[in-house]
């Protein structure tokens, strides 16, 4: 493909006529835009494609190097290359390991990278069941009751969001507990409801310096210490998943109780590693395999199937169509189900810590758009609150509506309900409301025509907003797992496509850096050289909070 390409996709853009019309003149449109992989059915055709615009970007996809790419990352190439790293996380959810030919770059082999997944993967099992079994006992003899989860990021989003989004199949008599952000209230919050010899706590951190990790541990350290815990009660009580051995030994965490990460797992792909053990702590080690399982389906598909039926490819195109070709700066996640919202916020540092990026792989600028603003929350709620803006703002805002079939209880018509409502949304975004369709509707409510003509402008809805639709047979552990490795691998493919690295975030780095001088000069150094707005900020912020401790 040329590199007139998002030329091409913007000029194509404004040759797009009424989707209204399109399903009017081709009843199969339906059928042509809709593909299934792993049980799921994508419904893609209320998106604003033709058939000329459909095959370019098929045509974009078939020109491009995602095959090769793939086929970099399978192989274990180091294609984050900023970081001279490979890309290994599909290797985490492989139930056959006989396959693995990964090459970290630290003399690790197919032999040793496949020993330590089974390794680390039988430790995982081990400590959920012991948890489950009441056999883990805490320093006093007491069953372990609680599990107090620290991270933050791609080490606390995904499993997170699984454990909710699993609930149903919670059979674990151990509560997980998840502390993130670096405000103390979160940690005092949740230790209020715990006792310190029953309650097991793992730190999560790849590097093990992660700033709000590491202080957010030391906080729920020292609450053990001030309930008369010693050295070694510590260690039967703490864990984590790191890759920093050193450190956590440094900060009294026992060898064996250490789950390993690796480098070639990026954090906001690494719910199938050590990171997932708070959802299998909940869901129970069978269901656990399941997620993966459902992750590992998804990998065949993207892996085997051509590009015109490849649900991962055609999501990739479909957001780099409305990014590149409309302009389109936002996409909305909208999960009908109670137990998926959070989803979206998965999904958001997923995507945005993914592409977010104006540097191409090779170091030279960007001259597109690349990630959106992944936003949304669960339906029906956002009904009744931004979708008045999805209907009748100037915006177009492309969406995918997620609804699983059949539902975790036995409330028939309410599921029914949720569903009708999930169906006539993407309808609306599709066709719209037009001035006589208005105009007409308020006659037979009984206004006369000159009050239903002032009306009826302020009821239309443009329509030709696109929606993607994904139907799920239920939210059970499988298919979520297909459905994160779903995004996974649509992320990737755009990534090839705007030429970018997806496996690295060093923009994250630079808040982090200059939170250093600033804390520095908040703890009374006064010879940081800093912005003068930033110095404001702090004499203002040390004058109020000095003022008020003293009261």
């Amino acid at each position: 493909m040329s590199g007139n390409i998002w030329s091409a996709l913007a000029t194509q853009a404004k040759q797009q006529g009424s989707l209204r019309q399109a399903f009017a003149d081709d009843p199969s449109r339906a059928n042509r835009f809709s593909v299934s992989a792993c049980d799921i059915l994508l419904d893609y055709s209320k998106n604003l494609i033709d058939d000329t615009s459909w095959a370019l970007l098929q045509d974009f996809a078939q020109h491009s190097p995602i095959k090769t790419a793939l086929n970099s990352m399978l192989a274990g190439d180091k294609i984050n290359n900023t970081e001279q790293r490979a890309v290994g996380h599909m290797l985490l959810r492989k139930a056959d390991l006989s396959s693995v030919s990964l090459d970290n770059g630290l003399a690790i082999g197919k032999c040793e990278v496949s020993a330590e997944i089974i390794a680390c993967k039988e430790q995982m099992a081990n400590l959920v069941s012991q948890l489950h079994a009441g056999d883990y006992l805490g320093f006093n003899g007491q069953v372990i009751t609680d599990v107090i989860w620290i991270g933050i990021g791609g080490s606390l989003l995904g499993p997170q969001m699984a454990v909710e989004a699993l609930t149903p199949y919670h059979c674990s008599p151990v509560q997980v507990h998840f502390v993130g952000n670096i405000d103390p209230v979160v940690v005092t919050d949740t230790l209020a409801q715990l006792k310190p010899a029953t309650t097991l706590v793992c730190v999560a951190s790849k590097s093990f310096s992660t700033e709000e990790t590491i202080q957010n541990a030391l906080l729920v350290r020292q609450w053990f210490t001030d309930h008369g815990a010693d050295t070694a009660a510590i260690n039967q009580h703490f864990w984590a998943a790191t890759s920093n051995l050193s450190a956590a030994a440094e900060f009294g965490i026992p060898a064996q109780h250490i789950l390993p990460l690796w480098d070639w797992v990026g954090g906001r792909f690494s719910i199938w590693s050590a990171i997932g053990l708070p959802v299998a702590i909940m869901i129970g080690n069978d269901n656990f395999t399941q997620l993966l399982a459902g992750g590992e389906a998804m990998d065949q598909h993207f892996v085997q199937t051509p590009f015109t039926d490849n649900m991962p490819v055609i999501l990739a195109l479909l957001g780099i169509w409305y990014i590149n070709g409309f302009g389109c700066q936002t996409q909305a996640i909208l999960p009908y189900s109670h137990y998926l919202r959070l989803l979206p916020s998965y999904v958001q540092q997923l995507d945005m810590e993914s592409n977010g990026k104006s540097i191409k792989a090779d170091g030279h600028s960007v001259s597109y758009a690349t990630a959106p603003v992944i936003w949304g929350d669960a339906g029906t709620n956002g009904q009744h609150a931004y979708h008045q803006l999805l209907h009748q703002s100037s915006l177009i805002v492309p969406a995918d509506f997620i609804l699983a079939i059949t539902p975790q209880h036995q409330h028939k018509e309410q599921h029914q309900r949720l569903a009708a409502h999930c169906f006539a949304q993407t309808q609306a975004l599709m066709q719209g409301k037009t001035f006589t369709e208005a105009y007409q509707e308020c006659l037979a409510e009984g206004m006369d025509s000159e009050q239903a003509a002032a009306l009826a402008v302020h009821k239309v809805s443009a329509g030709n907003k696109p929606s993607n639709t994904l139907l799920l047979p239920t939210l059970s552990p499988y298919y979520l797992g297909s459905l994160i490795a779903l995004y996974e691998h649509k992320i990737f493919c755009q990534g090839i496509l705007w030429q970018i690295n997806s496996f690295d975030q060093w923009g994250v780095e630079l808040g982090k850096q200059l939170s250093k001088p600033i804390l520095q000069a908040l703890q009374g150094d006064t010879n940081q050289a800093l912005d003068s707005s930033t110095q404001g900020l702090i004499q203002h912020f040390m004058q109020r909070y000095t003022l008020n401790m003293q009261r």
